[in-house]
C-alpha cells in the first residue's frame, strides 16, 4: 500500500511538473524574457526621478512580471490560432496545443487570465498609458500579425510594431509620457527585428512554406532581394543607434558599442548576400540574439555611469 501511495505521489508530481512546463512553452518563456528585458532596461534608462517615486526594485519586479504575462498571453493566442500549422512543422509540432497535450480551450483561458493580470499590474502600479500600450501590442500580435502571416509578407512589418512596443512601455511606465527617448528605443528594436526575423525565416523556409506562411520579402523565398532588404535595415540601424547619445540619454561609450554592433549586423548581412546559404543566415540570426542584449546593457551601463 505504501509503495502504491508513493507511486501515485510521484505520478502526480510528474504530471504537475509536466503541466507547468507546458505553460512555460505556451508563453515561449525564453523569447518573452528577451522581450521583457528590453522593457525593464528602457524603464531604467528613462529619466524618471521627477515623476517616479515608488521603490525601484519593486517596480522592476512588477514590470517584469506584468510584461511577461502580457507577452506570454500574446504568444499563447498565437499558438491557439496556429495549432494546425504548428503541428505540420517539425520545429513547432511539440508545442502543447499543437501536440494535443493541452486543449485550445484551456490555452485560451490561460491567455485571458495572464493577459488581464498583466494589463492590471501595468495599470495599477504604473499608469494607464503603459497598460493600454501593452493591451494594444497583445491585440496586434495575437489577432492581426498571427493570421496575416499566411496572407502577405507585410506581416513582418506589422509584427515588428508589437515587437518594439515593450521599449515604449518601459519608458512610459517610468515617465508617464511619450518622450523622444522612448521612441528612439522603440526605433532601435523595431529595425532590429527585420534582419533578425528574416534570418529565422531563411533558415526555416521549408517548414514555413509547407505551413503556408509568407514571411520573406520575396515570394520566391530566400533570394538576393531578401538579402538586400536585410542589408538595408541593418544599415538603417546605424543612425538610430547614435540618437541616444545625440539626445543626451546616454554617453559616448555606449554610442561606440552600439555602432560596432550595428556594423557587425551589416557585415553579417553582406556575407549573407554574397554566400546566399543557410549557415550565413544562421550567423545573422545568432548575431541578432546577442545584439539586443549587448546594445541595451551598454545603454543602461552608460546611463548609470
Amino acid at each position: 500500500m505504501k509503495e502504491d501511495n508513493t507511486t501515485i505521489s510521484n505520478s502526480a508530481s510528474f504530471g504537475l511538473a509536466s503541466k507547468v512546463k507546458d505553460y512555460f512553452k505556451l508563453m515561449k518563456f525564453t523569447l518573452s524574457f528577451l522581450v521583457v528585458f528590453s522593457t525593464v532596461i528602457s524603464f531604467l534608462i528613462a529619466p524618471n526621478e521627477q515623476y517616479y517615486t515608488r521603490p525601484k526594485i519593486i517596480s522592476v519586479l512588477l514590470l517584469f512580471v506584468g510584461g511577461l504575462l502580457i507577452t506570454g498571453s500574446a504568444n499563447t493566442i498565437n499558438q491557439v490560432l496556429e495549432k494546425n500549422t504548428d503541428a505540420m512543422m517539425k520545429r513547432t509540432a511539440g508545442r502543447p496545443v499543437a501536440s494535443g497535450r493541452m486543449s485550445a480551450e484551456e490555452a485560451t483561458v490561460f491567455a485571458i487570465i495572464t493577459g488581464a493580470l498583466g494589463v492590471f499590474i501595468m495599470w495599477y502600479w504604473f499608469n494607464m498609458q503603459s497598460a493600454l500600450i501593452g493591451l494594444f501590442g497583445l491585440f496586434l500580435y495575437g489577432f492581426i500579425y498571427t493570421p496575416l502571416k499566411k496572407v502577405n509578407s507585410i506581416a513582418v512589418l506589422v509584427g515588428a510594431l508589437p515587437g518594439a512596443l515593450p521599449c515604449l512601455i518601459g519608458w512610459v511606465a517610468a515617465t508617464d509620457s511619450f518622450d523622444t527617448g522612448g521612441w528612439i528605443l522603440f526605433g532601435i528594436q523595431f529595425l532590429w527585428q527585420f534582419p533578425h526575423f528574416w534570418a529565422i525565416a531563411w533558415v526555416a523556409h521549408k517548414d514555413y512554406s509547407a505551413a503556408g506562411f509568407k514571411l520573406l520579402p520575396s515570394d520566391k523565398g530566400p533570394t538576393k532581394f531578401t538579402a538586400i532588404q536585410t542589408i538595408m535595415y541593418s544599415v538603417m540601424m546605424i543612425p538610430i543607434g547614435i540618437l541616444p547619445h545625440f539626445y543626451q540619454i546616454t554617453g559616448i561609450i555606449s554610442m561606440w558599442i552600439v555602432t560596432f554592433c550595428n556594423l557587425w549586423m551589416v557585415y553579417c548581412s553582406i556575407i549573407l548576400y554574397m554566400k546566399m546559404d543557410i549557415p550565413s543566415a544562421r550567423k545573422v540570426m545568432f548575431s541578432s540574439y546577442f545584439y539586443l542584449m549587448i546594445v541595451f546593457l551598454s545603454l543602461y551601463a552608460d546611463r548609470i555611469r
